[in-house]
C-alpha cells in the first residue's frame, strides 16, 4: 500500500490534521498524526480514532503501523 494513500485516508479522518507516513517496504508503516481531535484523550483512544481512518486495511494491506499521536501544543512543544 502506497503511504500517500495512507496519508490521505488519516487526513480525512480529522480536521486540519498533520500527518506524514513512512514505510520502507509498503506494508509496514510509521506515521506521526498532529490534531486537536486528540487534546484530552489518553494514547490508547487517540490510536484508535487513528485506526477508524484505515478501516479494515490494518491487520491486511497494513501489516503493521506504529502511531505518534500528539495535540498541536504537544507537537510545538517537541519540535520548537
Amino acid at each position: 500500500m502506497d503511504p500517500g494513500e495512507i496519508k490521505r485516508l488519516i487526513e480525512a479522518g480529522f480536521n486540519s490534521p498533520m500527518v506524514e507516513v513512512v514505510s520502507d517496504d509498503n506494508t509496514h508503516f510509521q506515521t506521526t498524526v498532529v490534531a486537536a481531535e486528540f487534546e484530552g484523550k489518553r494514547p490508547l483512544a487517540r490510536h484508535q480514532l487513528v485506526y477508524r481512518t484505515l478501516g479494515g486495511l490494518v491487520g491486511n494491506e497494513i501489516h503493521a503501523l506504529s502511531i505518534r499521536a500528539l495535540t498541536p501544543e504537544e507537537w510545538q512543544q517537541q519540535t520548537g
